[in-house]
């Protein structure tokens, strides 16, 4: 089933977009990056078919994008907008937050106060583009939560090597930062996503203790 919802926030209204799991034993709510939105082939790929698996999914599209703007605002408006709708959701199986990209970020930065039980951080903007000096790991391993990353093998913003060897992290072969892969077909596109969902699935199975 799949339930649309407008709630309003501090910064203009907010949409979430439910796929609900006819028997759920989790609920995983996710938010997109700053260059785009829930309709990412990674997001819509774990919200059509998780829920077959006993997982509830909730995208949460940010009171910008809503609005038609297409510059992202600051960090701490992203957080507050994220809260806001996660608010109104109140699910009733244990819940992990995530997110691709800047909504990662977001995820790590709330996931604790807003009562998660762990964190999907998918392509996580480690550095931007060409500055590893400018790291963003401090995100990552302050989040409080077990999180687990989900990172293409080419991306710009953060290869896999770049991260702590202790972090869980699942390598997406040959992907860059969207996920996309040298080889330009319908099955290699596939079988990239396939990996984000087996991912997702086994990790969030492990993490609530639902194998």
């Amino acid at each position: 089933m799949v339930l649309q919802t407008l709630i309003d926030t501090p910064h203009g209204t907010a949409r979430v977009v439910q796929r609900r799991s006819v028997s759920p034993w989790a609920t995983l709510v996710l938010t997109h990056g700053a260059g785009g939105g829930i309709d990412s082939p990674d997001l819509l790929t774990l919200a059509r078919r998780l829920p077959a698996q006993g997982i509830t999914v909730a995208l949460v599209e940010q009171p910008w994008r809503v609005a038609g703007r297409r510059v992202a605002p600051a960090p701490r408006i992203l957080d507050e907008g994220f809260a806001a709708a996660m608010g109104a959701l109140r699910p009733r199986t244990p819940m992990i937050v995530g997110g691709r990209s800047a909504g990662a970020r977001v995820a790590c930065r709330t996931g604790r106060d807003l009562g998660a039980g762990g964190v999907l951080a998918l392509a996580f903007p480690l550095h931007p583009p060409g500055r590893p000096e400018r790291s963003r790991v401090h995100e990552l391993l302050g989040s409080g939560l077990s999180t687990l990353v989900v990172q293409g093998e080419r991306d710009a913003l953060g290869t896999p090597q770049e991260f702590p060897l202790h972090l869980p992290l699942v390598v997406v072969p040959d992907a860059d930062h969207e996920f996309k892969v040298l080889v330009r077909s319908a099955r290699a596109r596939a079988d990239v996503l396939d990996v984000v969902l087996r991912a997702a699935r086994v990790w969030i199975g492990r993490r609530l203790g639902h194998d």
